[in-house]
């Protein structure tokens, strides 16, 4: 069994807080010594591969200037130009990884995916499991018109979220609205590519607009929690989840505690929140949708918070393949557990790519 992370900001954690994916998270502790104002590390390639993450949806994350979830000193945009720079800068850090090091492959065909699973065969050596990077554009921003994506698509990216707040092309987070007609123009685009579109973070109306409008064959919400356990438009509602599940999408839980209540906050005790109320969110999933085949995991680790805000039994990536065995003990079966842990990404993902 291995596992697929559908959401983590590696490029952005490394740009904006140094941070060598290179590196394990206990060894970014300690040169940090608790002075991030991320959080405490959770994240490095050394974890994942001890955890079994054999592929990562990996971001190119960027945020307009006056976004207020942003720290102070972060790189922001105004311009699609400046979006696009930034995004460039990015994209570069995970071309360097690649050619840096001999256990990250990217992943941009259905041959670079066999590659990478071949590697975690029953019969592999260990030491040469490869970790497969699929790129994922958080924010279609930094695509400077629709057109301009076929550049990004040569690039290697395979599935894009329009939104994160308000983009260009759609509503965001906390920022409600619909498709604008450069969002319909690009979902056009996308589907010729048959590139992956990521719902998470769009503003309801637009996530509704895009199930409907959208004529590509694959769809997910790489890092969305049900508003069952936290009632914002950051999550999804039931009726989102079932309308997903109608277009045979995944949507990747995301064990966050702020994600995971309405009560906690940061500050309060980890061990206020179980790792139980994340098998209680993919479980609310599998109900609503009558199937285990549109829930996975999308941890969206080091993206703003850290060790101290994640559910008690989980402190690193490694203790991610522990959702397993909680699934095992809720009752799941051996094939529902293996789609969920990683399965069910990697059928989005042999559908699209080439």
């Amino acid at each position: 069994m291995i596992l697929v992370d559908a959401h983590e900001d590696i490029a952005y954690n490394a740009l904006r807080f140094g941070r060598d994916y290179r590196r394990s998270a206990y060894e970014i502790r300690q040169i940090e010594q608790g002075t991030s104002a991320n959080g405490i590390a959770t994240t490095g390639l050394p974890n994942a591969l001890l955890g079994r993450m054999a592929v990562v949806f990996s971001t190119i994350f960027t945020a307009p200037k006056g976004s207020s979830t942003m720290l102070a000193d972060s790189p922001t945009y105004e311009t699609p130009r400046q979006a696009y720079e930034l995004a460039t800068r990015q994209w570069d850090y995970y071309q360097r990884l690649v050619d840096e090091s001999d256990q990250i492959h990217l992943i941009t065909t259905g041959k670079d995916l066999d590659k990478v699973l071949a590697t975690w065969a029953d019969d592999a050596p260990a030491d040469k499991r490869l970790q497969g990077f699929v790129l994922l554009m958080e924010n279609a921003d930094p695509i400077l018109e629709p057109k301009q994506f076929e550049e990004w698509y040569e690039r290697g990216v395979r599935v894009v979220g329009p939104a994160w707040v308000a983009s260009r092309y759609c509503g965001g987070t906390s920022m409600p609205g619909g498709l604008t007609d450069l969002g319909r123009e690009l979902l056009d685009v996308l589907a010729n590519f048959k590139a992956i579109l990521d719902l998470s973070h769009m503003a309801e109306q637009a996530f509704l607009e895009a199930l409907e409008a959208y004529e590509g064959d694959v769809i997910i919400a790489s890092h969305s929690n049900p508003r069952k356990f936290r009632n914002t438009d950051r999550h999804l509602s039931d009726q989102m989840i079932r309308l997903l599940a109608e277009r045979d999408g995944v949507m990747g839980i995301v064990p966050y505690n702020n994600f995971l209540s309405d009560t906690w906050r940061a500050g309060d005790r980890k061990s206020d929140l179980p790792l139980t109320v994340v098998i209680d969110a993919m479980d609310h999933v599998c109900q609503v949708t009558g199937s285990a085949q549109h829930v996975g995991i999308g941890s969206d680790f080091d993206g703003g918070f850290g060790s101290a805000s994640i559910p008690d039994g989980l402190d690193t990536v490694t203790d991610l393949f522990s959702i397993s065995a909680a699934l095992r003990t809720r009752g799941y079966s051996e094939s529902d557990i293996e789609a969920i842990m990683g399965g069910n990404f990697l059928r989005k993902l042999r559908q699209a790519l080439p």
